[in-house]
C-alpha cells in the first residue's frame, strides 16, 4: 500500500486548509485544491507557513498525481460528486480517496464516484480522526488508512456509515440548539459562551465554535443531516440562515454571532437597575452547595448566616468551610490571619428568625418543590421587607418557588456550580416578577464574589442544562441506535470536539439518576421528541446503576 507521498486536499474552507496543514506538518507533499481565487486568498492568510511542502493551486489539472485525495468541499453532493470524479479521471487505480461529509453517505459518494472499494470518510478532531468505512472498503485501504492517522499524531476511531457518525452527529445538532436558544433571545451569544465554557469546562462556546467552524458549513450540514434522517432537530436555526445571508459567515468573514472586528468583551452587560445593599447574607441548607456557597461569601467579607436542620449538622458545616480554608492555607493561597476572619464571619445555627437581618438569603435545601416552597413560606415570614430571597435551583421554576411567599418580586434565581469554591460561573434567573432592582442585586453580588454572571429568564434547565442535558441524553440514545462502542463515542468528543469529559464519562460523574430527572423535566417543559429520556439511561437508573457513587454507571467504577 502506498505511502501517502503526495495528497490532494480539494477545498481549502476550515476543515480542508486544517487538513492541508496537518499533512504538510507531517512531510506530506500537499496540493491544496480552491476553485474560489477569493477563498484560496483567504486559506493562504489562514494557514501557517509550511516550507516546501505546501502548495496551492485554483487548477486540479495542474496538479501533480495523487496517492491521497481529500475532499473537503462544501456539504453539496452534486459538487462534491463532480469533484471526486473529476479526480478519480486525473488519479490512477491505486490512488485512496477521502471525503469529510458529515451529512452525506460515504458509501454512496464511493459508489457514484466510481471508487466504491478505496473510499473512506475522515472527520477531523483536535486529538482524533474518525475513519469511516463502507462495508467493501478494501482491508488494505483500512490498514493503511488506520497507520496514516496514527502517523499523524492522530487516534484513529472507527466507525461505521450511519449519518453524522459519531462527531457531527452529536455536536450540529448541540450547536443548533445553542443557535435556536440565542434566536429566541433567551440568551446572548456572548452569555451562552460564557455559560457554556464556564460551566462546563469547554475550550470553546458553541456560538464561538459555530464562527470557527463557519455558519455557512454548518448550516449545510445541518440540513444535509435533516434530509438523510428526516429529523427535524437537524434542521438548521432560522437564525443560521439569516446571517448567511447576510455574508456573516463567522470567523472567515470578520463577523458571525461574534464581531471579529473589533475587540470582543465577554463582560457582564451594564446594570438594568441600581443593585440593593447587601452586607449580610443568608444560607439555607447544610449539604454540598449550601457549604460551598457559605464559604464564598464569607471569603467575600459578608457576614454569612447559616441555618441547617440540626445542632450536629451546623457543626459539621462549620468544620467542612475550616477545612477547605485550611487546604488553602497549607498551598500558600490564604493566610491563617484571614482564616480566622473567614470563620469570624460564618455564623451556623438552625433558627429561621437569625436570618430576620439579612439583606439577600439563598436557599439551598433539596432539589424538591413541596420543600423548597416550604423554605420560601417560611422566609417569607422572617426576613425583612425588601430582602431578596433566591433559590439555587438547578432545575426547578424559580416562579413556582416565589409562588410560596406574598413578594415575588423579591425572588431570584442564584444558581451556582459544584464545586461553589471553584467554578466561576452563576447563572442568574429572572422570573416575569422579579424586581430589575433584585436582579441587579443578584448580578452585582456574583461579581462581587468574584464569579461571572450570566443572566436568563425562568426556563427549565436555564442555559447550560438546557445546551448540556440534550446533548448527553443523544449520545445515549445514538450509541444505543447506531450499537456504538460508549469508549469511542467518549473518545470522539472529549478528543475530537474540546469536551473535558466525554458524555458517558461526564454522566457517570454527575450521576445518571440526575441526568435522568433533569431530561424529564426539559422533556415535560419543551415536548420535544429529541429530549425523550434514552431508554439505557431509564434501565440504569432503574438497576440502582447511577455512575461513580454506586460503583457502575455507563462504566464499572470502584465502590464509592
Amino acid at each position: 500500500m502506498t505511502a501517502f507521498r503526495t495528497v490532494w486536499v480539494l477545498g481549502l474552507g476550515t476543515v480542508g486548509a486544517e487538513l492541508a496543514a496537518l499533512f504538510a506538518q507531517h512531510g506530506h507533499q500537499v496540493i491544496g485544491i480552491e476553485a474560489d481565487p477569493l477563498a484560496l486568498a483567504r486559506a493562504v492568510r489562514r494557514m501557517p507557513a509550511v516550507a516546501g511542502n505546501l502548495d496551492l493551486t485554483v487548477d486540479l489539472a495542474s496538479a501533480p498525481p495523487a496517492d491521497l485525495v481529500i475532499e473537503a468541499l462544501p456539504e453539496q453532493a452534486e459538487l462534491k460528486l463532480a469533484m471526486l470524479r473529476r479526480a478519480g479521471e486525473l488519479c490512477g487505480p491505486d490512488t485512496v480517496f477521502a471525503t469529510t461529509t458529515a451529512g452525506f453517505s460515504v458509501t454512496e459518494l464511493a459508489l457514484e464516484s466510481g471508487r466504491l472499494t478505496r473510499t473512506v470518510g475522515l472527520q477531523p478532531g483536535a486529538e482524533v480522526l474518525e475513519l469511516v468505512c463502507t462495508p467493501v472498503t478494501e482491508e488494505a485501504v483500512r490498514a493503511a488508512m488506520r497507520a496514516l492517522i496514527t502517523s499523524l499524531g492522530r487516534t484513529p476511531v472507527s466507525v461505521s456509515d450511519h449519518p453524522g457518525f459519531i462527531g457531527s452527529s452529536l455536536l450540529l445538532r448541540y450547536l443548533n440548539r445553542s443557535a435556536a436558544l440565542c434566536e429566541e433571545g433567551y440568551a446572548s451569544p456572548a452569555d451562552v459562551d460564557v455559560a457554556m465554557t464556564l460551566g462546563c469546562g469547554l475550550k470553546i462556546g458553541p456560538m464561538a465554535q459555530l464562527d470557527r467552524m463557519g455558519l455557512d458549513v454548518a448550516a449545510a450540514g445541518l440540513r444535509a443531516l435533516a434530509e438523510r434522517t428526516g429529523d427535524r432537530s437537524y434542521l438548521p436555526a432560522p437564525i443560521l440562515d439569516r446571517l448567511v445571508e447576510q455574508g456573516r459567515l463567522g470567523r472567515k468573514s470578520g463577523r458571525g454571532f461574534h464581531n471579529y472586528e473589533s475587540t470582543v468583551d465577554d463582560a457582564p452587560p451594564p446594570l438594568a437597575a441600581e443593585a440593593r445593599p447587601v452586607r449580610r447574607i443568608g444560607v439555607v441548607g447544610s449539604g454540598t452547595m449550601a457549604t460551598g456557597v457559605a464559604e464564598v461569601t464569607a471569603a467575600a467579607g459578608y457576614d454569612t448566616v447559616l441555618i441547617a436542620r440540626t445542632d450536629l449538622r451546623a457543626k459539621q458545616v462549620t468544620a467542612a468551610v475550616e477545612r477547605s480554608l485550611d487546604r488553602r492555607v497549607r498551598k500558600g493561597k490564604l493566610t491563617a490571619e484571614a482564616l480566622s476572619a473567614i470563620m469570624d464571619r460564618l455564623d451556623c445555627g438552625t433558627e429561621m428568625a437569625a436570618l430576620a437581618d439579612c439583606d439577600l438569603v439563598v436557599e439551598a435545601v433539596a432539589e424538591d418543590l413541596a420543600v423548597k416552597q416550604a423554605v420560601f413560606a417560611e422566609l417569607d415570614r422572617v426576613t425583612r421587607p425588601g430582602a431578596v430571597l433566591a433559590t439555587i435551583t438547578s432545575s426547578l421554576s424559580v416562579t413556582d418557588c416565589a409562588a410560596a411567599t406574598s413578594r415575588p418580586q423579591d425572588v431570584i434565581g442564584l444558581h451556582f456550580f459544584n464545586p461553589a469554591p471553584v467554578m466561576r460561573l452563576v447563572e442568574v434567573v429572572h422570573t416575569r416578577l422579579s424586581a430589575p432592582d433584585a436582579v441587579a442585586t443578584g448580578i452585582s453580588l456574583a461579581t462581587a464574589l468574584g464569579k461571572r454572571p450570566v443572566c436568563c429568564g425562568d426556563r427549565a434547565g436555564f442555559v447550560v442544562n438546557r445546551l448540556l442535558l440534550p446533548y448527553l441524553n443523544d449520545a445515549v440514545a445514538l450509541a444505543h441506535r447506531q450499537h456504538l462502542d460508549i469508549a469511542d463515542v467518549d473518545q470522539v468528543m472529549a478528543g475530537g470536539h474540546g469536551f473535558p469529559l466525554g458524555p458517558f464519562q461526564l454522566q457517570d460523574m454527575i450521576g445518571l439518576d440526575v441526568c435522568l430527572a433533569t431530561v424529564i423535566r426539559l422533556h415535560e417543559v419543551f415536548r420535544d421528541p429529541g429530549l425523550t429520556p434514552a431508554e439505557p439511561l431509564r434501565q440504569l437508573v432503574a438497576a440502582g446503576h447511577l455512575g461513580r457513587k454506586t460503583g457502575r454507571g455507563f462504566y464499572p467504577h470502584e465502590s464509592a
